[in-house]
């Protein structure tokens, strides 16, 4: 159900860059972009390059979560080393309800975003983006409605195995920060990623401490919790990218391509992330 949100992330984002290149309206603000029209490509407009770049930056970094989740599924299932299955399985555990409910409620942000930068073109049925937008949104109830998803993290998957799990998972972003923390081309996205994850383990101490006392101090703050692990999570995935990027630009191959994984990440980094610091 996840891969249903990030499905129709993505084709609202492709259907919603494609028209903005087509539909011609207003003149850049920088002056015009199409000077033998009649107007601009609103593409051109910061406003509309927000809201694609806020749609690029989940469909791309969800991608790469997706893989991961992917293959842990595979690891788990068939790997012949135990250990090895065991600490996929852990982290399988601890992720699928954060994909669930993080890919489909970004799935719907992302169809709503689409009919926006189509404006009343995308309210009708005329381009299908409004579809997008029914069919997104049960994504977010069935199979465990999500506020059930971020119970069940809270609920079960945190406290699986005495934290076992929870601790695989800051371990391993941990160690990619450490591993990365001194490469100045990383620290756009490492920095950011550290204090992340540091508000991930404040906020899991916090809810340790208080759910014991009130049981409703765990469910009125899951879904938040949720959200801010999946946040986290994307930017382990950024880091990776970013990382897979500058090597990919040291190669010397396909450097538009690689280009514009920073640019995109960087969005993810610096209008996304901050969103941590709320939740």
């Amino acid at each position: 159900v996840g891969m249903q949100g990030l499905g129709i992330a993505e084709t609202a984002y492709q259907s919603a860059a494609a028209y903005a290149k087509d539909r011609l309206q207003g003149r850049s603000l920088t002056g015009p972009k199409n000077a033998n029209g009649a107007a601009d490509p609103i593409i051109v407009h910061p406003d509309v390059r927000r809201m694609l770049l806020i749609q690029k930056s989940f469909a791309e970094g969800a991608r790469a979560l997706a893989y991961w989740v992917g293959s842990l599924i595979d690891k788990a299932h068939h790997s012949d080393n135990a250990e090895t299955r065991e600490a996929a399985d852990d982290l399988l555990q601890l992720l699928t309800p954060i994909v669930k409910a993080y890919f489909t409620d970004m799935g719907s942000e992302s169809a709503n975003l689409a009919v926006q930068t189509y404006g009343g073109h995308g309210f009708i049925r005329e381009h299908g983006v409004e579809q997008l937008v029914r069919d997104a949104r049960i994504t977010q109830l069935y199979e465990g409605a999500n506020g059930i998803q971020a119970l069940d993290l809270v609920g079960r998957k945190l406290m699986m195995k005495g934290g076992k799990p929870a601790q695989r998972l800051l371990g391993e972003i941990n160690g990619f920060i450490a591993a990365n923390k001194a490469d100045p081309k990383m620290a756009e996205f490492v920095e950011p990623l550290e204090k992340a994850i540091g508000r991930v383990q404040e906020s899991v101490m916090y809810l340790m401490q208080n759910a014991m006392k009130n049981p409703d101090e765990a469910g009125a703050a899951a879904s938040d919790l949720l959200r801010l692990m999946a946040l986290t999570a994307m930017a382990y995935m950024w880091g990776r990218i970013a990382k897979a990027a500058h090597a990919g630009l040291q190669a010397g191959t396909d450097n538009d391509f690689f280009e514009a994984k920073l640019v995109t990440g960087r969005l993810f980094a610096k209008r996304v992330l901050p969103q941590t610091t709320a939740l």
